[in-house]
């Protein structure tokens, strides 16, 4: 906890009373307003940070009005050059407005927008912690708490959960800046707010796996099983065709004729009459590549064999290469789709709401296609299950860019399509869309416009930052601002999630909780040696191996 802050004498709550400035002209979204340069050294000295801090960049003030106050938040200052150097430009962004208690003169009921304007001369007054409590004060909604209100010490910043996973919510933040522990942090949060619930996270680098062993379940190459006929028709093409151009049109259609024949030889697809190539039917890897040999087998000899050739041989591989076989396995030929589902879905969780994908391990040539299928069955099993009373599904995206990149990266890949649509109709269908990225300007062009909560950690890139303000309403402009100078494990977050635009310190998190994702100490393991020798046998035999 921390410490008590010192009884505030008469001098400290006069200083409070007094105003610090008054307000030169009126705009939509914002003001500009002059500040005393004297009473703003006057109130450094408070006890109270947030008066300590008042009338400087990214600290809140109040404006008096007919029947209450109107918060703002100060975006920038300038000198003012008409003065006699003691006076300070200062441009405002409105967040909302109170009533006053007539005794106490505290704030009260405060609401996000404004219906009242002040009028040029109205006076500006420093906006106190107490003030500050009563804007960020939950209104009774659901919310988990993620760490504290800056500049204060003790008030507890909020956001509500239906709002923030409503609308989807984004996670930015540079290299370094403490962005998978505050993700772990969020995520922890939401499952101990609702333990029933049921989180599918995708996990690139194998990062989280620490941070949730005790609470939730861990899937990576080895205890997976994901079937390949799961896949749909274009998840299929991108795994066995290589060709282009002319050929890969060819190619599809052979794949296309003989999957949907493959698929039809299940004694499921009898039962059910018609099929597509896309129905989640199981078949046989043998019974394709037989149908491929009958085609090929029915051409006239002097008609080119080489595309059913080249399908053959890349399944024939993908059978015999070990790396494939978490999803290529004989053994994966069962029904199991409904089993499947109910365990990554964590349908029912047992207390235990999230499943980590650690998909480190899978084949880099087919981590997109894996990323693609998961997604698409979050988002059919949806579909497919709205006239049930089916739980939310929250998909959380770990390094986001790399699977809904914008054009100029685009590589064709289906999980751009299929996050996309998520990101578009996916509340719709209750699943709410995660995404977490160091490089926002490499997201699809749309994708963070459609996420109504975002947590914006610091970004060094200019392009990252102009791009998150762009995403961004009006009124957090000032905040915005401040995005280069937050320090680490610091956030703004603004949007659906929170009653106005905040600056926020995360929590710490419990050692058991973090994500292995800390940065090596060079000077300290550059200072020790021992053991290289068997270290280096031991990565040598796991290289090797390849996770089989």
């Amino acid at each position: 906890m921390p410490a008590s802050a010192p009884e505030p004498t008469e001098a400290d709550t006069e200083c409070a009373r007094q105003p610090i400035g008054v307000v030169l002209d009126i705009a939509g979204s914002g003001s500009q307003i002059a500040l005393d340069l004297e009473r703003l050294n006057e109130c450094m000295d408070h006890p109270d940070p947030s008066i300590a801090l008042a009338g400087q960049v990214g600290s809140q003030i109040k404006i008096r009005t007919r029947d209450g106050w109107l918060l703002a938040s100060v975006r920038n200052q300038k000198q003012d050059r008409r003065g006699a150097g003691n006076s300070v430009v200062a441009n405002i962004d409105f967040m909302g407005e109170g009533k006053e208690e007539k005794l106490t003169g505290k704030i009260h009921g405060f609401r996000r927008g404004v219906t009242r304007y002040p009028i040029p001369g109205a006076m500006v007054f420093p906006a106190t912690t107490e003030d500050l409590r009563q804007i960020y004060a939950s209104d009774g909604r659901s919310a988990i708490q993620i760490g504290t209100v800056y500049p204060t010490s003790d008030i507890r910043a909020g956001m509500y959960i239906d709002a923030m996973l409503g609308k989807h919510f984004a996670l930015l933040g540079s290299t370094g800046t403490g962005k998978s522990t505050s993700a772990a942090l969020i995520l922890h949060r939401i499952c101990e707010a609702a333990p029933q619930g049921h989180i599918l996270m995708i996990d690139p680098h194998g990062e989280y796996s620490a941070a949730f062993k005790n609470y939730g379940m861990i899937f990576d190459v080895s205890n997976l099983q994901m079937p390949y006929w799961l896949m749909n028709f274009e998840e299929h093409c991108e795994v066995l065709l290589n060709s282009s151009g002319n050929d890969l049109q060819s190619d599809r259609d052979i794949l296309g004729k003989c999957l949907l024949a493959a698929r039809k030889k299940n004694r499921l697809a009898e039962s059910m009459g018609k099929i597509t190539v896309d129905s989640p039917i199981p078949y046989l890897l043998s019974d394709l590549s037989n149908l491929i040999q009958d085609e090929m087998g029915k051409l006239d000899k002097a008609t080119n064999t080489a595309p059913y050739m080249r399908i053959k041989t890349k399944i024939e591989e993908i059978k015999a290469d070990p790396r494939y076989q978490f999803m290529f396995s004989g053994m994966l030929v069962g029904d199991t789709m409904g089993d499947f589902l109910a365990k990554i879905f964590r349908m029912p969780g047992s207390g235990k709401p999230i499943s980590i994908i650690d998909v480190s391990g899978v084949p880099s040539d087919i981590t997109s296609t894996v990323v693609a299928v998961l997604s698409r069955l979050v988002f059919d099993f949806a579909i497919w299950g709205r006239n049930e009373k089916t739980s939310p599904i929250l998909l959380v995206c770990e390094e986001a860019h790399r699977y809904v990149p914008n054009e100029k990266n685009a590589d064709g890949n289906s999980v751009g399509t299929v996050l996309s649509r998520i990101a578009k109709e996916g509340r719709k269908y209750g699943i709410s869309l995660g995404l977490i990225t160091q490089r926002p300007s490499d997201l699809a062009e749309g994708v963070l416009s459609q996420c109504g909560t975002i947590i914006s950690m610091r970004l060094n890139n200019d392009r990252d930052q102009a791009f998150v303000k762009a995403a961004m309403p009006e009124g957090a402009r000032g905040f915005l601002d401040s995005i280069p100078a937050l320090r680490n494990r610091e956030c703004i977050v603004c949007g659906e999630g929170v009653s106005i635009p905040i600056r926020v310190s995360f929590d710490n998190l419990e050692e058991s909780k973090r994500p292995a994702s800390e940065d090596p100490s060079f000077t300290e393991l550059w200072n020790t040696g021992g053991g290289e020798e068997d270290m280096v046998h031991r990565t040598v035999q796991r290289w090797r191996a390849q996770g089989t």
